[in-house]
């Protein structure tokens, strides 16, 4: 299978809302999962270590950062891996183990801040604006939190530290790992301009081309651009990438986000068609999904399986449960049902993904929210 973009899918893009000037913190665990097994096992220290499977269908779900300088990365099938790195150690998943040590990191979190937005087992954006420490400087709540970590999980994290979200995630990136990085208000724009576009969240690979044959390689390149040509020419993508490139970002920290979906897909290099390529190409996307299922500790009913033909159209296929799906191996099984439902393609493919929805506290937050409009809240 051609190694292609392989990008999220099912992001809950929430609408802005107006707040006031925040101090905000983005923390993210460096190579998280590696670094949990190079701690519980010492003879994985200092070597190219990577978490997932070794086999023929295996992708990469972590690597640590001695195999990252051989070019290994996440959503890479472990054959590739191999091949770039032959000293590559393989370790299996223990969600239990990254689990406990997400806990315990959350912990640390919730003794500065009630204001705390998981996004996964290894980050989170923090609103410490009135920090319960009384500290006041998020810069030296960041230091204090990356301490704890340190010392309570012997991890090591990074941290991004600005006015707003979207710019506070793009700061944890510039000093891993291990680093901080502060951007101030008054900042924002020209950090964000100077950073290539490829940095920026929801542009992929193939995003990324596109916008670099309509000259935009930089963030600079993209304020260029007013807002009516960015919806010409990305739809409503436009509208964020218009406030992105501006360092504008008015969602708040969401302590009790709901996601509605997790997933991801990948576009092809070349077009797909043959069954077996497709089957083949679908375990791997498994793997990677429901790792990220895992990540997230999500649980759900519905799975989904999406394909974009070659001429654009776009088929979804999707399979409902009363309940939700038990593990990776009924995840998989019906992943692989709604393919073979397919089969065979009346055309070749360009893209493949698998999402999974009506995720566990979904109903009951899109209820909450009704009533709220309703005025029904008020009756209970």
């Amino acid at each position: 299978m051609a190694e292609d973009e392989f990008d999220q899918a099912g992001e809950d893009n929430a609408p802005d809302e107006e707040i006031g000037l925040r101090k905000i913190i983005h923390v993210d665990m460096d190579a998280f999962f590696a670094s949990v097994e190079q701690r519980d096992d010492p003879s994985l220290r200092g070597k190219p270590v990577a978490v997932g499977g070794a086999g023929g269908r295996g992708v990469v779900a972590a690597a640590s950062y001695e195999a990252r300088k051989f070019g290994v990365k996440s959503a890479m099938p472990s054959v590739t891996a191999k091949r770039q790195c032959p000293d590559l150690i393989f370790v299996k998943h223990r969600f239990d183990a990254y689990k406990e040590a997400s806990a315990t990191i959350r912990e640390i979190f919730r003794h500065f801040t009630p204001h705390v937005e998981p996004l996964s087992l290894d980050e989170a954006y923090l609103d410490v604006t009135d920090d319960l420490q009384g500290v006041g400087s998020a810069t030296r709540t960041a230091e204090l939190i990356r301490e704890r970590i340190r010392e309570e999980t012997q991890l090591t994290a990074s941290a991004g530290i600005s006015y707003n979200k979207f710019i506070a995630k793009l700061a944890s990136d510039q000093n891993k790992p291990d680093g901080m990085c502060v951007i101030k208000p008054g900042e924002g724009a020209a950090f964000v301009q100077a950073l290539p576009i490829r940095r920026f969240h929801g542009v992929g690979p193939k995003g990324a081309e596109k916008m670099a044959r309509l000259g935009i390689e930089t963030g600079a390149d993209l304020a260029t651009k007013d807002l009516a040509w960015l919806r010409a020419n990305f739809g409503s993508f436009g509208d964020y990438l218009f406030r992105a490139a501006r360092g504008i970002d008015l969602r708040p920290v969401r302590a009790n986000r709901i996601r509605k979906s997790v997933g991801g897909e990948r576009t092809f290099g070349q077009d797909q068609h043959e069954p077996d390529e497709l089957r083949e190409t679908l375990e791997r996307i498994i793997e990677i999904v429901w790792e990220r299922i895992e990540r997230a500790e999500a649980r759900g009913r519905t799975v989904t399986l999406k394909m974009k033909y070659n001429d654009f159209r776009t088929m979804t296929r999707a399979h409902s449960l009363t309940r939700n799906v038990k593990g990776k191996e009924e995840f998989a099984t019906i992943s692989r049902d709604l393919l073979e439902a397919q089969l065979p393609l009346p055309l070749p493919i360009r893209l493949m993904g698998l999402t999974l929805s009506n995720l566990e506290g979904e109903e009951e937050k899109d209820a909450e929210r009704k009533a709220r409009k309703s005025g029904q809240l008020a009756l209970f």
